[in-house]
């Protein structure tokens, strides 16, 4: 990483160059005007011909200063991705701060998802809501929550969400991030008042689904949005504290459904303080994302050069010439970027996503990659409490263990951000898988004996499943969904990834249902079987298509992913990225003046090979 006080230096000897040669132009341009004015007793067309000097400069002049300005704008936006690329983390923390700190406000509306739909699936297991709305189980002699409103009730918020996500596309090409986010929270706010007055099944079913276009929206843009105004150096830590957030979430929900079996076993305040609870956030998080900066890429992207460049000094510390020249170099980057994308094609649409060869191989690894967190057998940590039940633990001790678990769960995502140093991406997504894997199947191997140490142990090792995927595959998908993307279609291929995720969630939650459920499968911890072997299959397919992008700026994933690198060369391939933007400059300076300038610009399609070095 270059120093900035050199680049301030070189900035300063441009500058000086560039007023150098504006006054010999107008040296020029005075002695043209002397030249024309000696000529004007001449004809009007041997006067057009001394219209232009050596001095002036036309469009279509064969000149050096149109390529030197592109060269000029590149060679800064090649220094910001150099310094983003070696930026240290405490460097990054001391130069954005505010843009960390915004991140970190954006991202806590995920609380309130992981909260919500960690209270749903304890409240079967909560004996008043048991009593209220389940029914009496002629076998157990207990009362239980029918299977399919269980998956009734999980269908109505999945597919909320899935019309959230689908909504926050357009809402956010027309009114951005932050007013999206706003708006999603004044609905969230008025649709939980159907939850806390609710009468019947049917009342949450319809509250559920009404609460999850919210969440829907909350799910996109706290990934995009922390990807966007972060360095690379901050990328992972900000975009993986959105799976801290839902652990956050679930650990409230735990705590609170614990006091809930303490206090109001038998009161309706047992669920419906749980649901009244979740006005706490909607307010304070809207205040603050109205403060909030927009993203500069979306900013750009719509042509609002300007305001990106208020919204880079809002999320940059410093001042003075430093600040200056970095908010210029930043600015420069995402530009080039966003200019190099557009060349594919003027619009972002979802069409655009599965198009052409590239962008769909970059729409299929995010889909796959956030299917993942379902294939994995993770949707059995959301239903511990009742998992636990079903595992023969008491109902006290099984609340007590979903609170242990969400806490080592907060563990693992701050272990997983040390590990992060040391390990990439794809290291983390596939060890995760591996080690869920084995445990799943201990897990089975104890569901088949009936003794109280077997049910315990269990239990026990739900809660390391618990750890490890909270270590592993939960926090850094986050953060591959963000950088798999070009960045004119990362809001809408996170849309079709995470959707993708819900679809997919469907199945599993009908499938979980029926392997706990006594009345069906009553599978208990057998289902460690079936959902170790699942994780085997996910981690076969990481190891042939997932690659590894750490340490990679944004506009380096964009060139792997044209050059068509396979997955598991993308850590040792160098590329440079901006050969190709060289290519194009020098062809400017010896094109025929008479040429339209635009087209000196070389197609996305026949540029030249970036590829350094293996």
């Amino acid at each position: 990483m270059k120093g900035l006080s050199s680049l301030i230096n070189r900035k300063k000897d441009r500058n000086d160059s560039h007023l150098d040669e504006i006054e010999n132009g107008v040296n020029a341009t005075e002695f043209n005007s002397i030249e024309m004015e000696e000529q004007g007793k001449k004809s009007d067309f041997d006067l057009s011909h001394h219209e232009y000097g050596p001095g002036s400069l036309t469009p279509n002049d064969n000149n050096e200063e149109v390529p030197d300005l592109l060269d000029e704008a590149m060679q800064d936006a090649k220094e910001a991705d150099e310094s983003e690329r070696g930026m240290p983390l405490m460097t990054a923390l001391k130069t954005y701060p505010k843009a960390a700190a915004w991140s970190l406000l954006v991202s806590t509306t995920l609380i309130q998802e992981g909260y919500d739909t960690a209270i749903l699936g304890s409240f079967y297991a909560l004996p008043v809501f048991q009593k209220k709305y389940g029914s009496l189980n002629s076998n157990t002699g207990d009362y239980e929550i029918s299977v399919s409103w269980q998956i009734g009730l999980c269908l109505c918020y999945m597919a909320g969400e899935i019309v959230g996500l689908q909504m926050t596309g357009p809402s956010v090409d027309y009114m951005g991030n932050r007013y999206t986010l706003i708006m999603a929270l004044f609905f969230l706010a008025a649709f939980i008042f159907i939850l806390y007055f609710c009468k019947s099944l049917g009342m949450i079913a319809v509250g559920q689904a009404l609460c999850g276009m919210p969440w829907g929206c909350f799910q996109c843009l706290t990934v995009s949005y922390a990807s966007e105004i972060c360095p690379l150096a901050l990328r992972y830590y900000l975009t993986t504290y959105s799976n801290l957030c839902w652990a956050f979430g679930q650990l409230f929900a735990a705590g609170i459904m614990k006091n809930s079996q303490n206090k109001y076993a038998n009161s309706e305040l047992g669920y419906k303080l749980p649901f009244a609870l979740q006005w706490i956030w909607p307010l304070p998080l809207a205040v603050g994302i109205f403060f909030a900066p927009e993203s500069p890429w979306w900013l750009v992207k719509k042509g609002r050069i300007d305001q990106a460049r208020r919204s880079l000094e809002r999320t940059l510390s410093g001042k003075g010439p430093e600040k200056e020249l970095l908010v210029s170099m930043e600015l420069d980057k995402i530009k080039t970027t966003i200019e190099k994308e557009q060349k594919m094609s003027d619009e972002g649409t979802y069409w655009d996503c599965v198009k052409d060869g590239i962008n769909r191989r970059r729409t299929r690894i995010a889909c796959l990659c956030w299917i993942g967190q379902c294939s994995c057998g993770a949707s059995l940590i959301g239903y511990s409490t009742y998992f636990y039940e079903k595992a023969g633990v008491s109902t006290d001790t099984a609340f007590t263990f979903s609170i242990i678990q969400y806490c080592l769960g907060i563990a693992a995502t701050f272990v997983s951000w040390w590990a992060s140093k040391y390990c990439g991406r794809f290291d983390l997504y596939a060890f995760g898988l591996a080690f869920q894997a084995i445990m799943f199947f201990i897990i089975g191997g104890l569901g088949c004996s009936d003794t109280h140490g077997a049910k315990m142990g269990s239990g026990a090792l739900l809660m390391v499943v618990a750890f490890f995927y909270n270590l592993g595959i939960a926090p850094v998908v986050f953060c591959l969904v963000s950088e798999m993307p070009s960045s004119r279609l990362r809001t809408k291929t996170i849309i079709l990834a995470r959707n993708a995720y819900n679809v997919i969630q469907v199945v599993v939650t009908v499938l979980i249902m029926y392997q706990l459920n006594s009345e069906k499968w009553n599978w208990g911890a057998k289902s460690g079987f079936f959902w170790g072997g699942f994780c085997l299959a996910t981690l076969a397919w990481a190891v042939v298509d997932l690659p590894e992008t750490a340490g990679r700026t944004f506009i380096e994933i964009n060139e792997l992913f044209r050059l068509g690198v396979p997955a598991r060369k993308f850590k040792s391939t160098k590329v440079d990225p901006f050969a190709a933007a060289k290519a194009a400059a020098a062809e400017i300076n010896v094109k025929d003046p008479k040429e339209d300038l635009e087209t000196s610009v070389v197609d996305e399609g026949r540029s030249t090979p970036s590829v350094v070095n293996k």
